[in-house]
């Protein structure tokens, strides 16, 4: 078990360093900051002043190793937009982007659940093609197109639910299904999956044969097998909403990570870019890590293979 941690973290740790240099050097493809930062009437002087006062001046490979060193030990840099510590600001919109990817994800859950037990309960009838139609739109239409339909549907049109912002229960409503919708597809399959093979098992025939009823079967013991698939990927989905909430988030103006980074990037705000992404991307790589240690507890195969 040692080893097989040490392999995850190992390799979590790379990718973190890949990601860094990764995000640093795409950060600066946006242009120069200095020029957000100064009037239009500012003399070369001015610039070339403002450059030097923030490191701006220094080969890309200095400023990366300068970053680095100071992001190990928490500095990611002080906001130019907002004049701020980037870390802090970033720890300030976090709160908001949990809560929509949790409420995001309670919603694909409750989603396909229903949809994946029906479709194997009825395997090849018309409630399970409908199932996987209804499921596959998620994945064809995306988060930011969903967003909008809701918004012109049921914001507009209905004025049943507010279109942007945070405060009320009502807010999270739209934003919640504008992310979740997308990995309904996925947790759809694999709920239909692992029920087909559940109940094609020898015990549920069995339960069957002492004349236990069905909706005990399906909903009980059936259910109970087939979810612990899905559980493991719960992490996964989970991390991929944190990542995928950065379109949402614009769209409803969702006070998060993402709407955070998105007008950092507008306004070439290095500091910012770098310390949000950086953020989501370590809390993607802590999540995967703990799926797959949560697959080598399971399963110990997985592990001694390693």
């Amino acid at each position: 078990m040692g080893r097989f941690l040490g392999q995850r973290l190992w390799q979590g740790a790379i990718s973190i360093l890949g990601a860094s240099i990764i995000i640093f050097l795409i950060s600066r493809l946006s242009g120069d900051p200095v020029l957000m930062l100064l009037p239009n009437d500012a003399t070369q002087a001015m610039i070339e002043e403002t450059r030097r006062a923030y490191g701006l001046d220094q080969p890309l490979y200095v400023q990366y190793g300068i970053w680095a060193q100071k992001a190990l030990a928490g500095d990611f840099g002080r906001s130019y937009r907002w004049e701020t510590p980037a870390l802090q600001l970033i720890l300030e919109r976090l709160p908001a982007t949990i809560e929509l990817a949790v409420f995001g994800l309670l919603f694909s859950v409750a989603v396909a659940v229903p949809i994946g037990v029906m479709s194997a309960v009825h395997r090849g009838g018309w409630i399970d093609r409908v199932g996987r139609v209804f499921a596959m739109l998620g994945q064809a239409m995306p988060a930011f197109w969903v967003g909008l339909l809701l918004i012109m549907f049921f914001a507009i049109r209905l004025d049943w639910l507010p279109a942007f912002g945070r405060g009320t229960p009502a807010h999270i409503v739209l934003p919640a299904i504008s992310l979740g919708w997308y990995p309904v597809a996925a947790q759809t399959r694999i709920v239909r999956s692992a029920m087909l093979d559940v109940l094609d098992s020898d015990h549920v025939r069995l339960s069957r044969a002492l004349g236990t009823p069905e909706r005990l079967i399906v909903w009980k013991y059936a259910l109970r097998n087939a979810a612990v698939p899905l559980l493991t990927m719960l992490g996964v989905y989970f991390a991929a909403m944190l990542g995928g909430a950065f379109v949402v988030e614009t769209i409803f103006a969702w006070p998060g990570v993402g709407r955070t980074v998105v007008e950092a990037v507008y306004s070439r705000d290095f500091p910012v870019v770098q310390a949000g992404v950086l953020f989501t991307s370590i809390l993607f790589v802590l999540s995967n890590l703990l799926v797959d240690l949560s697959y080598g507890l399971v399963d110990p195969r997985i592990r001694d293979a390693r």
